[in-house]
């Protein structure tokens, strides 16, 4: 398997996904299909990271939230990690985004790994704290990438603060929608049995879990870090339902994998319909965490709706 693990800095040597690079999308959407170029599920190194700024925000109960910045004139970009894993799990895109001319932000939301834990019984909201954090680093506007249960923190910060968007990027993710309609097809996807299963199970493709080995050990850690941390859930600061999703005007991407069991691709067609001019995309070969397995058609797609939305 080592043997084939191919370099990342190869790969990107000469392009930064920027300009006709960063133009030509790697897959299509409805139906999706891999282009022949499409490397498909290959296993990749972690690429150098670019120096960053690093640091910590008091949010209150005694919470302090770490985050990175890389600083820069860029236009900001800040990344919403899953449940399953934290802020350090953007090493894929951290350089390639950078490279692209974007400054990028990412952080641990509370009870997560390298931010410091106050009172337990007060997790916050979520969203509010992301506010908190554009706020103590000066962001006016910025581009949104939220994945899993970190696009449903995005979603109800855009339902409160849509005009602090560029964009919104909703990746692999159910956003929290409470409506009756869909809670109904939930209890059909996940049964009792289905909680049961490994995280890795549930949330990398058997793609990904047969050839990527070694990546699939690094993401286990990333998520089990968090494990012995209890932690009360955070709340949201809306309801979000199909009326609070669709009165969004601003530019939004929807995106999921073809072998996710979280987002279906039949399901994110359903949250497609429901907000009005979203984009979608369907990344072949990947489960509920495109960014880790699937980077090289995650950083296109993305990059490419966000060059073709500029600030």
């Amino acid at each position: 398997m080592h043997n084939h693990i191919i370099d990342r800095r190869k790969l990107l040597k000469g392009a930064a996904l920027t300009g006709a690079a960063a133009a030509a999308p790697a897959i299509a959407s409805h139906p999706a299909t891999a282009q022949e170029s499409d490397p498909g599920v290959v296993p990749l190194k972690l690429p150098p990271q670019v120096p960053q700024k690093e640091g910590f925000l008091d949010v209150g109960d005694g919470h302090s939230i770490w985050y990175f910045d890389t600083g820069g004139n860029g236009v900001p970009v800040i990344f919403l990690h899953p449940g399953t894993g934290s802020g350090v799990i953007w090493g894929y895109q951290q350089p390639v985004f950078v490279q692209a001319g974007y400054r990028v932000i990412g952080y641990s939301r509370r009870g997560y790994p390298k931010s410091k834990l106050g009172n337990p019984d007060q997790p916050g909201v979520a969203s509010e704290d992301l506010k908190k954090l554009a706020d103590h680093l000066g962001l006016t506007r910025f581009h949104l990438v939220g994945t899993a249960a970190g696009g449903m923190v995005a979603a109800d910060f855009a339902i409160s603060h849509e005009d602090r968007l560029h964009t919104l990027v909703l990746a692999n993710t159910v956003m929290g929608i409470v409506d009756e309609d869909f809670q109904a097809i939930s209890s059909r996807m996940w049964p009792e049995e289905f909680q049961h299963l490994p995280s890795e199970m549930k949330e990398l493709g058997p793609s990904y879990r047969h050839l990527d080995v070694e990546g699939t050990k690094l993401w286990v850690e990333h998520e089990q870090a968090r494990k012995g941390v209890t932690m009360k859930s955070t709340a949201y600061a809306n309801k979000v339902n199909w009326a609070a999703i669709g009165a969004w005007r601003l530019p939004v991407l929807v995106m999921t994998g073809d072998a996710d069991l979280y987002m279906p691709p039949s399901i994110m067609r359903l949250f497609h319909s429901k907000i009005r001019g979203a984009e979608m995309r369907i990344i072949p070969d990947s489960g509920h965490s495109a960014y880790w397995e699937r980077p090289l058609a995650f950083n296109k797609v993305v990059l490419d709706f966000l060059n073709r939305h500029p600030a």
